[in-house]
């Protein structure tokens, strides 16, 4: 059975927060310190996105994809934090890996861009690691296209990120 793709509220905040740790575990173990996995706290991600869910802003939204065991993804996002006009910006995209290559990530992402294309943008962005090869693999076969790499500050320090854009939003939504 496919996952069922839903807008998530305050009553999901505990089970985003688990997924959002596990799936940190599953996908960053290597690439960012162990220290700092281990140290996740799923009660205070819980609050922060109960507080995030009550107080969403404009143009705000969070999907959640939940199979018979429970939400196995989310993806949130909002306008794009690069202030680029008429882009709207995919904040986190988690799927477990349990629920991988089994269109989880794909439902998510077109559901964002649907309702960023609802909400009148016309182009996407969505950043990850640029040792993160799986996920980098998957935004190139949705059709992203990856800008150079740039430093952010992240846990443990400085990390490399890439950007991916889709320039013309339609195309993730047709």
């Amino acid at each position: 059975m496919p996952a069922l793709i839903f807008p998530a509220g305050p009553a999901d905040a505990e089970d985003l927060a688990r997924v959002h740790v596990a799936a940190w575990r599953e996908s960053y173990r290597g690439l960012i310190p162990d220290a700092y996995l281990d140290r996740m706290d799923e009660a205070a991600h819980a609050r922060r996105f109960l507080t995030d869910l009550t107080r969403s802003g404009e143009h705000a939204a969070t999907l959640a994809a939940a199979d018979r065991g429970g939400l196995v993804g989310y993806a949130s996002g909002g306008p794009s934090r690069r202030k680029v006009a008429g882009e709207a910006e995919v904040h986190t995209l988690y799927v477990r890996v349990t629920a991988q290559r089994l269109g989880v990530g794909r439902g998510l992402l077109t559901g964002m861009a649907r309702i960023f294309a609802d909400q009148g943008a016309r182009s996407l962005m969505i950043s990850t690691l640029r040792d993160n090869l799986p996920a980098r693999r998957f935004y190139e076969r949705m059709g992203g296209r990856a800008e150079a790499p740039r430093q952010e500050h992240g846990p443990g320090g400085l990390l490399y990120e890439v950007a991916y854009v889709w320039p013309e939003l339609s195309t993730l939504v047709d």
